[in-house]
């Protein structure tokens, strides 16, 4: 667990600087729903990566979390992730496990992971984005990253973990 608020934010920026990718900062009022950031930043949700931390109960001795990441116009799709790990159960994790984890407070958790026991699953509409925001682990700043450089830096494991399009 980052000893301050932020170091999971200046982490972000040292991969991001020594990756050499492009990468846009955006500041903005305070923020961590996902439809009204989206407003703030000027662009359809569906180009945002909603970011959810999931409890999967593979057996009754084995419990894994993973970090979904889907656009933002999605939700996660349980029963898809239930498949994906042959689990008996998928359910969000609780608010202190998932900060503990993601590293990060709800509203700001990225769609990467700093600890060895968060895995990262993202849907492919995720990484096929030419543009991705999502909150920099701050409900004040979001980033602006393409699709392709997210999985590159990421590795997350692409599956189809997203439901449909919302209406």
């Amino acid at each position: 667990m980052p000893e301050h608020p932020h170091d999971t934010y200046d982490h972000l920026i040292s991969l991001l600087d020594s990756s050499h990718v492009d990468y846009r900062l955006i500041d903005h009022a305070p923020e961590g729903s996902t439809e009204a950031v989206c407003a703030l930043r000027g662009h359809p949700a569906s180009e945002a990566a909603k970011c959810i931390v999931l409890r999967v109960k593979v057996d009754r001795r084995t419990t894994r979390h993973v970090l979904a990441v889907v656009p933002g116009d999605r939700r996660v799709d349980l029963d898809a992730v239930r498949a994906l790990f042959d689990a008996r159960y998928v359910g969000f994790s609780d608010p202190e496990t998932a900060e503990r984890l993601a590293r990060a407070v709800p509203g700001t958790v990225l769609p990467f992971s700093f600890d060895p026991d968060l895995e990262v699953v993202a849907d492919p509409a995720v990484v096929t984005q030419p543009k991705l925001y999502f909150n920099a682990a701050r409900l004040d700043r979001s980033l602006l990253i393409s699709g392709p450089d997210y999985e590159r830096l990421a590795n997350p494991r692409i599956e189809h973990v997203a439901g449909p399009p919302s209406a």
